[in-house]
């Protein structure tokens, strides 16, 4: 028994298990070896401490035997704190008390709390790893982390990597699969996949959340991300890229890899990355830029922008993105009928915007749609989508690109209002007076004023009024026992007496009076009240503003100026085409009616600048390269709504009704009524009645006509 305990020890004397090889080093002595490298740079703490935190850390052989690796391979690993076995030794050594080692954190990201791996420019965490050992896709030849290997073995990105393509459990398409087939749901191609939805436990709104069914779900607003000061701009934000400058926040990370210009290296247009910031003048090849170098090129176009998929451009991943859409199948043509549509996306001002709406909106599955032919192409069809929202704005991309006939759709949506106003009346003999108001006295009229509108737009606010009026006046006198043929004058007095909006009944009761449904029933125009003005003195200081502040939105600064100098209203401003604005013999000119007037020296630049460059912020994904409104809108082809103008310049302070009023009150005491009416397209009455209001009359302009002739 002597002779077998000594051969199973080490030659210093120590016992090792039974099961430990004879070929295997002694785990004491290699114990002792670690503690006396550790001891050797660690003058703060005793030996025992330091033995005290090996044990913590050293929980198995295999931990023994890393650590011993790591210690003899680099001498310096207990300074980088890698790896992961090595930085929870000197955290352990920390806690202990020690004040020779620093928190292990990356050297690059310097972020600390992570496992690094030694690399040859110190301690890695594993983002950063993967990104050290990036190379050129053999794909798209952009440098970036290894995602896969292609059939021969060579390396290629996340984006190129081959992934399972097969049919869509949705759309029925064969395409790449974005969400595997699990607990009873299908397959979800890319286009049709879409995150689950939770209330968000700090804004409390539903949002699209990876972690939906977690106790705590935040939305990715909500979440909180690690800041840094930008090397750039100085903005304390989460940082995009660390370049050798430093950290870089997302704006100025882009503005970098889009800013182009002559190189003063090679004297060629390129994208200028140094010095860092707009004053730029290398190139990446003459600056010898690490993080982004030359093969940010676009494979398609050879364009030097940001890359968005596959090493494209955001152009040439709109087009490839909108003809996977629009394929029938894997093989197929883009039908003719949806060419169109395929310009009208790939032609959008914005890329991105597009890019996102396809990849985030409800469009995509709409678009998916029409290819395979279970959505008709029809206005209808659209009208019957469970996405009433993204089909809507689906079919003013197919009016601006002529793939469907144009419509009225504001009387499209009085008819579907109405019809489901109806449907919500329980009473029938109420719901059938309401439907022959509706449809013999308001749509009909509706209907006329379309015919002969010049707009874009026709007004349904006061006919959406007139009916539910008809419809809480009948359901009052249900209430009170009585019933429309039996109603009188009195009656009609305590309704009026109810609220606000008691005399939209008059158009219902005067329908209803010719129709015989009831007797003769008074129901008084309601009376015009004197709205508040803007003060003179504040009106002058906003229009100072306009003229002169730069810093203000074009459209913003024409569209306030138009309202403050010239009285026109929002809706009319709206509306305004670019051939309302002419210039000649060095004068800009704007045309509300028949004659033109000159705009002031100021505006001149303003109105210019709109007509060249036109209002490109927040145009909408198919929104025509060119357009004949001055105010162009979000929606494909329609110009700017008035309610959104109305609030855009009620951001800088500006009230469309006071400020209106302000102004024809001012041109009202300075020009009589008939040239006001001629030069600002107004009725004539509307000018005989501001006249009045500032105490002028048609007889001092008369006056003035006899001195002027007697001269």
């Amino acid at each position: 028994m002597a002779g077998e305990n000594a051969g199973r020890s080490c030659p210093a004397g120590h016992e090792r298990p039974a099961r430990s090889a004879q070929t295997r080093a002694c785990p004491t002595c290699r114990r002792d070896q670690v503690l006396d490298q550790v001891t050797g740079v660690e003058p703060s703490l005793s030996r025992a401490q330091v033995g005290a935190a090996l044990d913590m850390v050293v929980t198995s052989g295999a931990a023994l035997r890393d650590l011993s690796s790591a210690l003899a391979a680099d001498p310096n690993a207990l300074k980088t704190g890698a790896p992961p076995v090595v930085g929870r030794l000197v955290n352990e050594l920390i806690a202990c008390g020690s004040t020779t080692f620093l928190v292990p954190a990356c050297s690059v990201c310097t972020r600390t709390g992570m496992p690094l791996t030694r690399s040859d420019v110190g301690g890695l965490c594993q983002r950063c790893r993967h990104r050290h050992l990036a190379t050129a896709c053999a794909r798209c030849q952009v440098v970036k982390p290894v995602g896969g290997r292609d059939s021969d073995g060579r390396p290629v990105c996340a984006r190129c990597a081959d992934r399972p393509q097969r049919e869509c459990g949705i759309c029925g398409r064969i395409r790449r699969i974005g969400a595997r087939a699990r607990q009873g749901r299908p397959d979800i191609c890319e286009s049709c996949f879409r995150m689950p939805e939770a209330t968000c436990s700090r804004c409390r709104r539903v949002r699209p959340c990876s972690f939906a069914t977690t106790a705590e779900p935040i939305c990715a607003t909500c979440a909180t991300r690690a800041t840094a000061r930008c090397a750039h701009c100085g903005a304390d934000r989460p940082p995009t890229a660390n370049w050798p400058e430093g950290p870089v926040c997302e704006p100025c990370y882009t503005a970098a890899l889009r800013r182009r210009g002559v190189c003063a290296g090679c004297q060629q247009t390129r994208r200028l990355l140094q010095p860092p910031g707009p004053t730029a003048t290398l190139c990446p090849d003459c600056a010898d830029h690490p993080a982004v170098g030359p093969t940010h090129i676009c494979g398609d176009c050879g364009v030097e922008d940001k890359m968005y998929e596959r090493g494209r451009c955001a152009s040439c991943a709109l087009n490839r993105r909108t003809d996977e859409l629009l394929r029938a199948d894997a093989d197929g043509q883009i039908l003719p009928a949806l060419a169109p549509i395929r310009e009208a996306i790939t032609a959008s001002r914005s890329p991105r915007s597009a890019l996102n709406w396809l990849y985030r909106g409800a469009g995509a599955a709409v678009l998916a749609d029409l290819a395979t032919g279970r959505l008709p192409l029809t206005h209808d069809g659209l009208d019957a989508h469970p996405q009433p929202r993204a089909a809507d704005y689906l079919r003013h991309i197919l009016v601006a690109a002529r793939a469907l006939p144009e419509r009225d759709e504001d009387l499209a949506r009085v008819h579907r209002w109405a019809a489901d106003l109806l449907a919500s009346i329980d009473n029938p003999t109420d719901r059938h007076l309401v439907h022959a108001f509706t449809t013999w006295a308001v749509l009909r009229r509706l209907r006329r004023r379309s015919e002969r509108r010049t707009g874009p737009h026709t007004p349904t606010a006061g006919a959406r009024n007139q009916i539910r009026a008809a419809v809480a006046f009948l359901a009052w006198l249900r209430q009170r026992g009585l019933n429309l043929a039996t109603t009188g004058q009195g009656d009609v007095d305590d309704w009026l007496t109810t609220g606000p909006g008691a005399p939209d009944v008059r158009a219902f009761l005067t329908w209803a009076t010719e129709h015989a449904h009831t007797g003769v029933l008074a129901v008084p125009v309601r009376a015009r009240t004197a709205a508040p003005a803007t003060d003179p003195e504040q009106r002058w200081e906003q229009l100072t503003r306009l003229l002169h502040d730069d810093t203000l939105e074009p459209s913003d600064r024409l569209a306030g100026s138009l309202l403050l100098l010239y009285g026109q209203q929002i809706s009319r401003i709206s509306i305004m085409t670019t051939d309302q604005i002419t210039h000649r013999d060095g004068t800009t000119y704007v045309r509300f009616a028949r004659d033109e007037l000159p705009l002031p020296d100021p505006l001149t630049a303003v109105a210019q600048d709109l007509l060249q460059h036109g209002r490109t912020h927040h145009l909408g994904v198919g929104s025509p390269p060119s357009t004949d409104w001055l105010f162009p809108g979000h929606l494909p082809g329609r110009p700017i709504n008035s309610s959104h103008l109305a609030d855009r310049l009620r951001h800088l302070g500006i009230h469309a009704q006071p400020g209106r009023r302000s102004a024809l009150t001012h041109l009202a005491a300075h020009l009589p009524a008939a040239v006001l009416a001629d030069l600002l397209h107004i009725a004539p009455t509307t000018a005989v009645r501001w006249m009045r209001e500032t105490g002028t009359d048609w007889n001092q302009y008369a006056a003035e006509l006899i001195t002027d002739h007697d001269q």
